[in-house]
């Protein structure tokens, strides 16, 4: 490959860009009353949202489809191929249906359409032609600007479906503010891969009950060692009388206290006032603070009671999440 090939795909990538980025701009300028009367109607639904489109445009509307249900608005794919041989049964009364077609005249749309006007099921539209039969049959139609495509002679899609995606977009963050769609929520949604770790809590993640390592100022250093051996982290905490978490006991304190360490209780050994953490603070904040303090775990603390240990977090428990 010469330096000429390398320097052309360079420009071919800019003004590609550049192309799709005017034609934004032109949609920007576009939106209007009808945006805020589909907006409304997808809030007032009682169904769920069924997003459909063909070729290229139906790769934007599964991409839609999972936004608005990752983000509050219980919302589908339905292939309008599949849809003709069955999959139409998957729309009823109280669902509003949102179809993506650039020209608005796609043949495999027919059925599916005719099956919303049949049945009163509310329709959106959103297509290049405003004359087009999408939008002519739609309840209410969303209308992108006839731009530019990025590849230079018109015939494959990439400004308007880019447009297109946009504008689900700009759908899908609309009813989520509206509704004050919080992060809280977002994690319902994303338990898992490397927003579901971001989202994730110190309660998530950490281990309480009998598998939390704790014993008592007073407990003698050899039931101690037990506890840590037996619970598997290398630490254990220690609470007074009342149960408030007052030490900690690692190896470092073990290694520190050799020298007759059986004769001891677990207060003569302890670190005092250790690291603790909320069980509602984010665990990549808990991450940090291990990593700050060079620590492998953190005991949880519930911060309004009486300073009770909950929970500990370890340093293994973040990783396998997908944290650190």
């Amino acid at each position: 490959m010469n330096e000429f090939d390398r320097r052309t795909f360079v420009t071919t990538a800019r003004r590609v860009v550049a192309t799709e980025a005017n034609a934004l701009q032109q949609l920007e300028s576009t939106i209007g009353t009808e945006f805020a009367d589909a907006v409304e109607l997808l809030l007032s639904t009682k169904g769920r949202v069924i997003v459909s489109g063909m070729g290229k445009s139906g790769h934007v509307a599964r991409k839609i489809a999972a936004t608005f249900a990752s983000t509050g608005t219980p919302a589908h794919f339905v292939h309008p191929a599949e849809a003709s041989h069955g999959d139409l049964g998957m729309m009823a009364r109280g669902d509003v249906v949102l179809v993506l077609s650039n020209s608005g005249e796609t043949p495999e749309l027919a059925d599916l359409i005719a099956y919303t006007r049949r049945f009163n099921i509310k329709l959106i539209g959103i297509a290049s032609r405003a004359n087009s039969t999408l939008i002519r049959q739609s309840d209410i139609g969303l209308i992108l600007p006839l731009a530019d495509e990025a590849c230079g002679n018109g015939v494959v899609p990439t400004s308007s479906t880019t447009m297109s995606l946009a504008l689900g977009d700009a759908l899908a963050v609309a009813l989520m503010e509206h509704r004050q769609f919080t992060p809280e929520h977002f994690r319902e949604f994303h338990p898992g891969g490397k927003l579901g770790a971001q989202l994730a809590r110190v309660k998530d993640l950490m281990h309480c009950g009998e598998a939390l390592p704790l014993a008592n100022t007073q407990t003698s250093m050899s039931d101690v060692l037990i506890e840590i051996s037996q619970k598997g982290f290398g630490v254990s905490g220690i609470a007074d009388g009342l149960g408030t978490l007052v030490g900690i006991v690692t190896d470092g304190d073990l290694r520190r206290h050799m020298s007759g360490l059986l004769d001891y209780v677990a207060e003569d050994v302890m670190t005092q006032s250790p690291q603790t953490i909320s069980p509602e603070t984010l665990a990549e904040e808990a991450v940090a603070i291990m990593n700050q303090h060079k620590i492998t775990c953190l005991f949880v603390v519930e911060p309004q009671g009486a300073g009770n240990a909950v929970g500990l977090l370890h340093i293994h428990d973040c990783l396998r999440a997908g944290l650190g």
